[in-house]
């Protein structure tokens, strides 16, 4: 009997693989390449929200877990996939510098805000009002977290790249049975590719597409993340990583000549030297309309559970969430009443 089948190989998928693994579980993977947020996100961390210099929800928890976990998976699969990278917020006047010095001073935003102001001049860059750095920032290459993961998978035999059909799910008592598999428990860890799951179809995932261009920038020479209106992510060779659009009435992973163009307009409203677009992609962050994960245990099927609608911050949210889910099922521990679906179900009946 398998321990868990898991639904989705993201970075939620990843992560409960991981933590499953580490703690002898036996597991099963399906992931038919079929959502691809993960693999075209920016992959950017940071713990504050930039826009408003407010702290991320649990950040500091969320960066204790998580970047232990990924340099474990790192040493383990031999490759590197976590760079750590300055991220500096471009300011825009004399009310951001003061907005940006309360907050540095707040005692939940001071580990992670630099109370002194960067006065560096970059290449091609006007910033008369300089940048606020900052602490415990980079971003993961999750392209090739997912490819490594995919063949360690294939290489211990848990990974089928088969589609999931969720009308092959047998119930019983202490286990389900998939085409002849037996398992103690599912966890669906498909991103946007809920909406077609028939056990939790149900939950508010909203889903915002975002899009992102690589562009090649030769007289660029930054080795910082700039934060504007868009981020600019340098990642060697004179390429940049620039997002990200916010759409929330699309929900295809086709990249739009309006997104496009938004990216190309703030680009230039940042840089003032030439670009050259190498590629657009675009893709359905799972989002959730109160801005919380989806995390728990179906109310009907308690083998089934759902690790989903990690956003824009699924870098840091996804080792986090996995375990808590893990230690749920595991251990019996509450989740967190803020990701637990609970909440959803309660809404609904009222």
């Amino acid at each position: 009997m398998i321990d868990y089948l898991i639904v989705g190989n993201g970075l939620a998928g990843i992560s409960f693989s991981e933590i499953a693994l580490q703690n002898n579980k036996t597991i099963l993977v399906f992931d038919n390449n079929s959502q691809p947020s993960s693999r075209i996100a920016g992959g950017l961390y940071n713990p504050v929200v930039l826009k408003r210099f407010s702290e991320v929800w649990k950040a500091k928890e969320q960066l204790d877990f998580a970047f232990p976990l990924y340099h474990q998976i790192e040493k383990k699969l031999q490759v590197i996939f976590d760079y750590k990278i300055p991220i500096l917020r471009k300011l825009a006047s004399i009310e951001e510098q003061n907005n940006w010095f309360q907050a540095a001073d707040k005692p939940n935003l001071a580990p992670f805000l630099n109370p002194n102001l960067v006065h560096k001049k970059y290449q091609n860059i006007e910033s008369s009002f300089h940048y606020g750095l900052v602490n415990e920032t980079g971003y993961l290459d999750i392209n090739t977290l997912i490819l490594s993961y995919s063949e360690y998978l294939l290489s211990i035999d848990a990974l089928s790249q088969e589609t999931f059909d969720y009308n092959a799910i047998q119930f019983f008592e202490t286990h389900i049975s998939y085409k002849g598999i037996q398992a103690k428990h599912i966890i669906f860890a498909e991103g946007f590719g809920l909406h077609a799951n028939p056990f939790f179809n149900d939950l508010p995932l909203d889903g915002t597409k975002g899009e992102l261009l690589i562009i090649k920038a030769p007289k660029l020479n930054l080795d910082v993340v700039i934060k504007s209106s868009v981020f600019i992510l340098p990642i060697g060779n004179d390429l940049y990583k620039v997002g990200a659009t916010y759409d929330w009435k699309d929900k295809t992973n086709i990249p739009t000549e309006e997104g496009k163009h938004e990216l190309i307009e703030k680009l230039r409203e940042i840089i003032s030297c030439d670009f050259e677009i190498l590629q657009h992609f675009g893709g359905v962050r799972p989002t959730v309309k109160d801005r919380r994960p989806l995390v728990g245990t179906h109310p009907n099927h308690k083998q089934l559970h759902v690790l989903n609608g990690l956003g824009t911050r699924g870098v840091m949210l996804g080792p986090f969430l996995a375990n808590q889910l893990f230690q749920h099922i595991e251990n019996d521990i509450p989740l967190d009443k803020e990701i637990d679906i609970i909440r959803c179900y309660k809404k609904n009946r009222n």
